[in-house]
């Protein structure tokens, strides 16, 4: 039965080519559109290089103090010192890597200024990241020790430093604001989209004008806790919870201003949520916002696209009529109508597929994000297909309902 629904589809679909056209373009365009949004949303929240890890990692980079009638507030990331104490010593985290949040530099070449981001980040940040060196090798605790002035470069800061030079730039020196440093790797640079990695370059903790030896619970740090496994998350938040349950409140009390302190380790979605929601009333608020846009996404073309498919559909009442007249029940042409417009919609999804992928492969070449990695894995591949369904299902059930509802003289009429 199925069979023959879909080779009905297919036979209608070359009934009308200019029906087809309209229908497919309708269904593309749409489906196109929302496999961007999901692979943007993959590209923003998934495990990519260098973060290909957040599987496993939690994130600590916000300290909020608030007094007990939630009327002030203050919050930001915590000092180097709050989290070597509070998260350093984590046992059941595999590792523990504290940076700074992001900073800025100058750095001159040829009488030219080249602004950098920069990053003072500990050894273990190579751990719980996964680089690629393209040369050299990263800091090591010796380094950190010695204070010593070395840097971590990417690629681009390496070509547009050095130029085009095929000799390595390892053991060269760069100027950053009047300050030489001796280039000891390069590495494939970060998308800025990833905030925690993003940089130009990255300097040992101890090199100047870090500021890790601030005191104090506020600073301008933020560490990534890496689990063992995905299954130890749960325990490496309660024994964090634990640690800052026996923070002193003389410590975060800000002269009594403050009696409550929050900080949070959590995975990046949650702490990307946490950034714009203080109580589970705003996240659903959120997440009603966020519903109602992507409903006004699908809905919009779906709506036009039932109004195609009532006048493709409405051509064929005769035939609905006969089958009728046959004693086909209205339940079998509901699925028959339903099962049609799905199929039609796989095909404007497969359509869209490659259209996606010509986008992404625009987007990412274009340099508007830079080192942009968006792809269609296999997550955004099953979503799309799921969007696809529903699509389908959205677009075909009230016109298969509305004209299997018919009676036989209206049908026929028609």
């Amino acid at each position: 039965m199925l069979t023959n629904y879909i080779k009905i589809a297919w036979k209608v679909l070359l009934r009308h080519p200019f029906y087809t056209f309209i229908t497919l373009f309708g269904i593309s365009l749409t489906l196109t559109v929302l496999m961007v949004v999901t692979s943007f949303l993959d590209h923003l929240f998934g495990a990519h290089y260098p973060e290909s890890k957040r599987g496993r990692s939690l994130y600590i980079a916000n300290i909020v103090q608030t007094d007990s009638a939630n009327t002030t507030m203050s919050s930001g990331p915590a000092s180097f010192d709050f989290l070597t104490k509070y998260a350093k010593t984590l046992k059941s985290a595999e590792r523990v890597s504290i940076m700074n949040n992001f900073g800025f530099s100058n750095a001159y070449v040829n009488g030219k200024r080249i602004k950098l981001n920069t990053k003072y980040t500990d050894v273990d940040f190579w751990s719980v990241t996964d680089f690629e060196f393209l040369e050299g090798k990263p800091y090591d605790e010796t380094n950190i020790r010695n204070a010593d002035h070395v840097v971590v470069i990417t690629d681009a800061l390496r070509e547009q430093y050095f130029g085009d030079d095929s000799e390595t730039a390892v053991g060269k020196t760069i100027d950053i604001e009047n300050i030489d440093y001796r280039v000891i790797g390069v590495v494939k640079g970060s998308p800025p989209t990833r905030v925690y990695t993003y940089s130009d370059v990255y300097f040992p903790y101890t090199a100047p004008k870090s500021n890790y030896q601030e005191k104090g619970i506020r600073g301008r740090y933020v560490a990534i806790v890496l689990a063992r496994s995905a299954a130890d998350i749960p325990a490496v938040k309660a024994e964090f919870d634990s640690h800052i349950a026996r923070i002193p409140r003389s410590d975060y009390s800000d002269n009594n201003r403050f009696n409550i302190l929050t900080v949070k380790a959590d995975t990046y979605f949650d702490h990307f949520l946490n950034t714009f929601t203080r109580s589970e009333k705003d996240r659903i608020a959120l997440y009603a916002i966020v519903g109602l846009v992507l409903l006004m996404i699908m809905g919009l073309p779906a709506v036009n696209l039932v109004n195609v498919n009532v006048s493709r559909i409405l051509e064929r009442a005769s035939e609905i009529g006969v089958r009728k007249a046959f004693g086909a029940p209205s339940k079998a042409l509901l699925w028959q109508f339903i099962i049609e417009n799905i199929f039609i919609t796989f095909i404007g999804g497969a359509f869209a597929l490659l259209l996606t992928l010509a986008v992404i492969h625009f987007i990412n070449a274009s340099g508007w994000i830079a080192y942009a990695d968006l792809t269609i894995n296999l997550p955004v591949f099953l979503i799309s297909i799921l969007v696809c369904l529903i699509f389908g299902l959205l677009s075909g059930v009230l016109p298969a309902f509305r004209m299997s509802r018919l009676k036989i003289a209206e049908a026929l009429k028609v």
